[in-house]
């Protein structure tokens, strides 16, 4: 398997330009799978808090950078969506939310909504002793001890003991974000979810302030209402790759 990882084909999430070079950091083995961007892209590219792959390094060694809650030391650690990148010497907290087009931002938080983060139930399963395993949308495993949790439900996990707080089922009349596709970064309420029969994808009608939109039911997240200040959401920035 290549050790790297060419611009024209990173995934279309991605907060980088694909024409300023050949190459850039390939992601690590890490949550989110393919669509998980290296750290150092976040903060290097998106940020310029560094240079380079070198001073990412250093700064990862001095533990002053939290990923939901726990120290990083790995620059290729994937990051992606819902992710919680906190610089707590600095003060400063951000979300990773999807942007228009579904392409990766970041939107400044206060430090109490860095404690905790959103996740899509992408699975459920029974495990030993009758508790109800949870899969997230980044693979996260969360164990409850109840079976009220549905797939596509979303989720709020403390950053510390990894506990549920909050629980947003997936259903009509639901707060929803659009996370790809043409209407990537759209906020709305979920008014109509249309079952089709087969194989095929359900359709989903969402209601946002400037526009009534259809997109298949895979692209919509239920989220918090108080998750998502569009104020503050910090545009995505490139930079030089080395």
């Amino acid at each position: 398997m290549s050790n790297h990882q060419k611009r024209l084909s990173v995934p279309k999430s991605w907060p980088v330009e694909r024409k300023t070079g050949v190459f850039t950091t390939k992601a690590g083995a890490g949550p989110h799978g393919q669509d998980g961007v290296p750290l150092v892209i976040i903060l290097r590219d998106v940020l310029g808090y560094v240079d380079s792959k070198k001073e990412a390094r250093y700064a990862l060694s001095q533990d002053a950078i939290l990923v939901n809650g726990d120290p990083i030391n790995d620059e290729k650690r994937p990051i992606g969506m819902f992710d919680i990148v906190a610089f707590p010497q600095r003060a400063e907290y951000y979300r990773v939310f999807p942007d228009e087009g579904g392409r990766l931002a970041l939107t400044e938080i206060d430090a109490d909504a860095a404690g905790s983060r959103l996740g899509r139930v992408a699975g459920k399963q029974q495990v030993a002793g009758g508790e109800t395993q949870l899969t997230l949308h980044d693979g996260t495993n969360v164990t409850v001890e109840d079976g009220t949790y549905s797939t596509k439900d979303s989720i709020v996990v403390d950053n510390d003991d990894k506990s549920i707080v909050a629980h947003f089922p997936y259903e009509e009349g639901a707060l929803v974000t659009a996370v790809s596709g043409n209407h990537g970064g759209k906020i709305g309420d979920l008014v109509e979810i249309d079952v089709t029969l087969g194989s095929g994808s359900n359709i989903v009608t969402v209601e946002a302030d400037d526009e009534t939109f259809e997109t298949v039911e895979e692209y919509v997240v239920v989220i918090d209402e108080n998750f998502v200040d569009d104020d503050s959401t910090e545009s995505a920035s490139e930079g030089d790759d080395e």
